[in-house]
Order: structure tokens, then C-alpha cells, then sequence
């Protein structure tokens, strides 16, 4: 991924591009939290793994300017998915007898050197697109590390897939014990679909199958950024299922992601549902070209997304990506349904905090009105994390003011006749509404609320339904309450200050 400024889509317009090289700081709306660049441009992550203690974040990025081109692998490391160590770029752009930009892809452990690129021990491998628009040209290309993911050597006889397709890109891989093999998954952008190649080595790759062709769920823009991967089912180690996530340029003519649950038996992908069904990952207007992560300990799939700029302009950086999230499916009426809920790596931090970052308030009832849940100048740094638990009792509406000044804020709000969660958020660029229907759970409604100087993520009922949006507060919108309307509810909340 990604021909963003070939395309210059009506929603994301090259009007929006060019008001990229605005140079006025934005330090109010940098993420404490979430990753961003130093400075300059991001968009995909790319290269996701977990590695010697470490995970290591590779991102598409621009090492020259704050807006999309020159398109390299920036690097970051973590050791607790909060806080990150930037790095000098990883894989660079080339520009020798050709332009050849590196889009996106994964990096695996080659644990057992089937590439034979290991020098003294296994080798971290990338496989990636390399774009050369010169040539109107996409093709798969491999690098490998052996210094622990800070550099990398392109396999000399690259590139290892060629379609001579201008439009194929974005290889997912992981390693098949049922083949014994690994398995990619990659996108044909303008046919709808994703095709799936097994090699022994990284480098020989055969086809397998092709899924979508303008036969399953939504296929009126682009597809990009595929990958699969076995998710447990409410909680069964024992039971998991195959599920296909596919990035798109939605339907609303924003980012948008959806995803398939089905079986892989080695070669194809069979969809448990109807091809003209789809099902969505997130309810927002910013989340697009997630990955998780490869080499995870104990198995557990985190999913990073590129939370995709609104048209207000960012300075030394632009674009920034969601929490971590932890993966799973659960059984609904409905089928078998994602859930998302913030990893537990990161999560773990949150109890670490010092007793002036965190409060606890029990038992709050709020009768047709508000509370005011900031202390001074306490819990109002906008870098804040919220669980919540709402018994909504009589009330008509339950919900929450952030980034408030006045009159003016963005709202959380909960409609309990019709089951409808909704944001609104202040001073952001809503696309379409953004808002699902979400149920009770034995009367209560749990909302995680991750809301992050410009960056806000909402988790309801233990991740059912996520929303991701950006919001862009005034310097003094700093105020947070809770809300009831119509009739009284009860909350127990705790905060959590994340500003350093």
C-alpha cells in the first residue's frame, strides 16, 4: 500500500494533500500514548513482530517531508506498547535506474533458516512491496536482518513475485504447520481480491488459490492489506477460527476494514457466510491497514492500525495509530462476531501508575444531569483512559463529555430506547455518523474510552463494538463529565492520567 496520491479519493483530495506542508507546531494534538513519528509523514504499519523482549514497529513513512511520498520502512521499538524508541529508517527508498518505493508488508522469524540468509543464527525476513511508478509496476520483494531488525539486505534476485500488474501489493506471511510452509497472503487491488502463495523458503513461491473477485463481501473500492490468521472462540484456546481482514477505501469514502470468518484448508479460504454479507471491524472513521503482530508470545494476535489523517494539519508529524488491540471472536445471535479490546500488554502499565494518576469513583448517581470528573487541574491533561460502567436506570441518554470548554465537547452518548452508541466528536471531521447499536449486557453498559490529545478510541461491551476517530480540541478544552438525560443512572468509573 499504498497509490494514495495517484488516487487522491474524494474524501482523502489532494487539496487535503497539499495542506500537509502546514509547518505550524501542534504539540496540543501529539499522542502521549499512541505511536507517532518523530516527524513526518506515516501511514501503514508494516513489519509488525515481537523479537528478543522487544516489538519492534515498522511503519510506512516519508524521512524527508510531512506528507505522503518517498515511501521508506521507519522503525520503533517497545517494551510496553506505550511508550517507543525511534530508530534510523530500517528500509529506505532507492532511486538508481528506477524510483523503487518499499510499500507494505510483514517481517517473519525465520526460526529454522529456510531462507538460508541466517549468518550465525535465524534471520529476520521482510517480504514487501516495492512500487516503481516510473513503470507503472508492483512486485514482491524479500530482505533479511541478522542484527536484530535495524537493517536490512535485499535478496539479490528480487523480485521473488512478479505479476507485471500495477496493482499487487501488500504480502501478509506466516508459517503453515499444516503445510509445513509458509503461506502468503497478498492483494489484487483492482480484481476485489486477495490470492494465497505457499513457498518452502521465502523465495520460490507457488499459488495456491484467489478469494473475493467481486463475489464476497464489500467490493466497490480497492482491496489492500490482507492477512489471516486463528482466532480462539469465546475464549477456547482449543477452538479457533480463520478469519481474513481486508483493508478498503470504504463505503462511505472513508478507511474502512472488514473482515470474513471461515475455514483455510491449505490451499483456499471458504466463507462461513453469504458473499454478499460483510462484517466490519470498526465503527469509526480513521482505522485502516491493520496488521497484527508476528512471533507474538503465547499466541496472541495484537492488532496495530494506521488511524488515517483528517483534513486538519498536524506539525513535525502526521498520522498516528490506534492502541494495540488483543484479538478474539465470540458467539452472538448473529454468528461469530470480532471482538477487540486494548491488549493486555499494554494494559499492564496502567497498573503501574502512580496513585496521583488513578481514581476510582463508585456508586456515582447522576439525576437528569451531569459530574464534573476532572480535579483541578488533575484528570485534565486530555490524556486520559476511561472504564466505565453504566446502569443506565431511567435515564433516556448515559454518556460522557470529553475535551470540554463550555458548551463545547465531544460527546459519547448512549440512547437506551434504541440501543444506539454514538460520537460526536469536536473540532473532527465526522465522514459519516459514527455510531452502532450495542445491547446491555444484564443491564449494564461497560464503555473503555482511550482518549489520547487527538486520538480517541471507544471499546463498548468489552470490545463488541470499537469506534477510532481523531478529534482536534482548543487549548483550553480540557473539561470531563458524566451525563444522564430523562431519568437517573448509575457509574462507576476510573481514570487514569497517561500525560507525562
Amino acid at each position: 500500500m499504498k497509490k494514495l496520491l495517484l488516487y487522491c479519493s474524494a474524501w482523502f483530495s489532494c487539496f487535503t494533500l497539499a495542506a500537509q506542508s502546514d509547518t505550524q507546531p501542534t504539540p496540543q494534538w501529539r499522542p502521549v500514548y499512541h505511536f507517532t513519528p518523530a516527524k513526518n509523514w506515516t501511514n501503514d504499519p508494516n513489519g509488525l513482530i515481537y523479537f528478543n523482549g522487544e516489538y519492534h514497529l515498522y511503519n510506512q513513512q516519508n524521512p524527508f517531508e510531512n506528507k505522503w511520498g518517498h515511501m521508506s520502512w521507519g522503525h520503533a521499538t517497545s517494551k510496553d506498547l506505550l511508550s517507543f524508541k525511534h530508530l534510523p529508517v530500517a528500509i529506505p527508498e532507492t532511486i538508481d535506474r528506477d524510483t523503487n518505493w518499499r510499500f507494505s508488508g510483514c517481517v517473519v522469524y525465520d526460526k529454522n533458516n529456510t531462507s538460508g540468509f541466517g549468518k550465525n543464527g535465524a534471520p529476520l525476513v521482510a517480504i514487501y512491496t516495492v512500487a516503481q511508478p516510473n513503470k507503472h509496476l508492483q512486485t514482491q520483494w524479500v530482505a533479511y536482518s541478522n542484527d536484530g531488525g535495524n537493517n536490512y539486505t535485499n535478496y539479490e534476485n528480487n523480485p521473488v513475485l512478479n505479476l507485471n500488474k500495477e496493482d499487487f501489493r501488500d504480502p501478509n506471511v506466516r508459517w503453515n504447520e499444516q503445510l509445513k510452509k509458509w503461506v502468503m497472503v497478498v492483494a489484487m487491488p483492482a480484481e476485489h481480491a486477495v490470492r494465497f502463495y505457499s513457498s518452502p523458503n521465502l523465495k520460490d513461491w507457488t499459488l495456491l488459490s484467489e478469494f473475493g473477485n467481486n463475489k464476497e463481501g464489500f467490493h466497490e473500492r480497492a482491496w489492500e492489506c490482507p492477512f489471516l490468521v486463528q482466532l480462539p472462540v469465546d475464549g477456547n484456546e482449543h477452538n479457533k477460527k480463520w478469519v481474513l481482514f481486508v483493508s478498503s477505501w470504504g463505503s462511505h469514502e472513508g478507511p474502512f476494514m472488514q473482515y470474513f470468518t471461515g475455514d483455510f484448508d491449505g490451499t483456499r479460504f471458504i466463507n462461513d457466510n453469504p458473499g454478499t454479507a460483510y462484517l466490519t471491524v470498526d465503527e469509526g472513521n480513521t482505522f485502516y491497514a491493520a496488521i497484527p503482530f508476528n512471533n507474538q508470545p503465547q499466541g496472541r494476535e495484537i492488532l496495530v492500525g494506521w488511524m488515517v489523517p483528517l483534513k486538519q494539519p498536524t506539525y513535525p508529524w502526521r498520522g498516528q495509530f490506534s492502541i494495540p488491540r488483543d484479538l478474539s471472536l465470540r458467539t452472538t445471535g448473529e454468528g461469530l462476531r470480532l471482538v477487540q479490546q486494548p491488549s493486555a500488554v499494554v494494559t499492564a502499565a496502567l497498573a503501574k501508575l502512580p496513585a496521583a494518576k488513578k481514581q476510582v469513583s463508585n456508586n456515582l448517581f447522576i439525576n437528569n444531569g451531569s459530574v464534573n470528573l476532572t480535579k483541578g487541574n488533575s484528570f485534565s491533561s486530555n490524556a486520559l483512559w476511561i472504564q466505565a460502567t453504566f446502569t443506565p436506570g431511567t435515564a433516556k441518554t448515559v454518556g460522557f463529555r470529553l475535551t470540554q470548554n463550555g458548551d463545547s465537547a465531544t460527546t459519547v452518548t448512549y440512547t437506551t430506547e434504541t440501543g444506539e452508541l454514538s460520537i460526536v466528536p469536536v473540532n473532527g471531521e465526522e465522514i459519516h455518523p459514527l455510531k452502532a447499536t450495542v445491547k446491555p449486557q444484564n443491564g449494564k453498559l461497560t464503555l473503555e474510552i482511550l482518549l489520547d490529545k487527538s486520538t480517541l478510541e471507544v471499546f463498548a461491551n468489552n470490545g463488541e463494538k470499537v469506534f477510532t476517530t481523531l478529534v482536534f480540541p482548543g487549548q483550553q478544552a480540557k473539561g470531563l463529565s458524566a451525563f444522564a438525560t430523562g431519568g437517573a443512572a448509575k457509574l462507576d468509573v476510573k481514570l487514569f492520567d497517561l500525560d507525562k
